[in-house]
């Protein structure tokens, strides 16, 4: 999942995997269907196996927050997907439009996860904010000790938003709520 430290984990054991998708990002934050798609037919036909799926969720305002603030940095001046000259408040309106312009499309937590044809989704879905549970997690799994640094960290901003504003969220996107909700920590 985009946004919730990924990028730390990944360099964190990079060197005990086999196989690393770092570029492109379709692949990198592979959805549910995509990575069924393009790597759990592969680990069945090579291995007769098939792989868990775990993922990490954010809190919605936390994350969209997160996207907010990525997308203000330095470089994304004048691009489309700039959000350095909007308050929080007008990145949340826009991303809440049916077609929302470039700098607010950023999609859902929940279609991310959506299960595949077959029914089967994620297999461990943990807390973006219980990073010891999903350290200790990965330990017990691995058989060794992980240390993710702090990477690829997004400008601080203000998220400030109006009730009305706060309201609709929660109302539009009561799915991203839910499954914020569900997800647990082991």
């Amino acid at each position: 999942m985009p946004k919730t430290g990924s990028t730390a984990y990944i360099s964190a054991l990079k060197d005990r995997a086999d196989l690393v998708i770092s570029h492109p990002p379709e692949l990198k934050h592979a959805s549910v269907r995509r990575f069924d798609r393009f790597f759990q037919t592969m680990f069945q036909k090579m291995f007769d196996t098939e792989m868990e799926i775990m993922a990490v969720v954010r809190e919605p305002v936390d994350w969209l927050g997160s996207w907010y603030r990525y997308r203000s940095r330095p470089d994304l001046i004048g691009s489309e997907n700039s959000t350095r000259d909007l308050s929080f408040d007008d990145f949340i309106q826009a991303h809440l439009q049916k077609s929302p312009p470039a700098f607010a499309d950023i999609g859902r937590q929940s279609d991310f996860l959506k299960p595949r044809s077959n029914g089967a989704g994620a297999t461990h879905i943990f807390k973006y904010d219980h990073q010891e549970e999903i350290r200790t997690f990965l330990e017990n799994r691995l058989n060794c000790a992980v240390d993710p640094a702090r990477e690829n960290v997004s400008p601080s901003r203000s998220l400030e938003l109006s009730e009305a504003t706060r309201l609709r969220l929660r109302s539009e996107l009561a799915a991203e709520f839910a499954l914020y909700e569900a997800a647990r920590y082991v």
